[in-house]
């Protein structure tokens, strides 16, 4: 399996573009796979440059419904004209940030017949499967970091039932791949117990210090090859890494062969 980041909020190459957002392109044994798409059609053009044909992958997946994971959305079905894009059946709630900007997907898309909208679970392919895991139970309260989300006329703190998770599972190695981890980071290492975990940990507004120990004390001891990026935050990365012995940085630009 590779993964390759397509955009993020930092870049390993200076003809490559960063942003804040991600996009990753994924090639296991069996599919090609674009796991969202940034905030613009940068991923596209990174894209090119790193030899990726977009018009050659065989889904796509959007982790949740913010425009730093599906502003790109548009430019992708352009490109490519026969994936389908799996989504989550929220995924076009409208949600805002801390400010009370809608930051959510552009509503004139919702009716693309290329989207597929996802429950709880969706098996993709027999070692391919997504989870939604609003039915499961959290061992720590739920931190909306400032983001709302319109309920009945309404803003109320986002419980991201948009968002949800990609497991494949190869050669015996459980990968899961998250775009932001906003119902939390660590229980998704209980819930799913991968071997691998990448994606961003939605820890930028944590103070590096006291607020990151508890993290540092789960993640560090998780038996997991961790591969953050994007919210995580950077220089939260570096607190975490310097107290972790398993805990990589995934720029734009980079690789990840498992």
């Amino acid at each position: 399996m590779k993964i390759t980041a397509l955009t993020e909020n930092t870049s390993c190459r200076e003809d490559l573009g960063y942003e804040h957002g991600l996009s990753l392109f994924i090639e296991t044994a069996e599919t090609t796979l674009l796991f969202d798409m940034g905030q613009s059609d940068l991923f596209a053009r990174n894209a090119e440059k790193l030899g990726v044909d977009l018009r050659e992958a065989e889904k796509a997946v959007l982790s949740h419904g913010h425009y730093d994971h599906g502003g790109g959305l548009r430019t992708f079905l352009a490109l490519n004209d026969r994936a389908p894009v799996y989504l989550s059946r929220y995924a076009f709630d409208e949600v805002f940030n801390a400010e009370g900007k809608y930051i959510g997907l552009d509503p004139a898309l919702k009716s693309s017949s290329r989207l597929v909208f996802v429950g709880e679970e969706k098996a993709l392919s027999p070692s391919m499967h997504l989870y939604g895991c609003n039915d499961r139970e959290r061992a720590y309260p739920p931190d909306s970091a400032g983001l709302s989300v319109l309920r009945e006329g309404r803003r109320i703190p986002d419980d991201f039932r948009h968002e949800q998770y990609l497991l494949i599972e190869e050669h015996g190695t459980r990968v899961l791949i998250s775009g932001c981890s906003h119902k939390g980071i660590r229980d998704l290492i209980a819930w799913f117990r991968p071997d691998v975990l990448v994606g961003g940990f939605h820890l930028m507004k944590k103070a590096p210090g006291a607020e990151l120990e508890p993290y540092v004390q789960a993640l560090g001891s998780c038996g997991a090859e961790l591969f953050t990026c994007h919210c995580t935050g950077e220089a939260q990365f570096r607190y975490l890494q310097e107290r972790m012995e398993n805990l990589y940085y995934l720029s734009a630009g980079e690789s990840i062969v498992l």
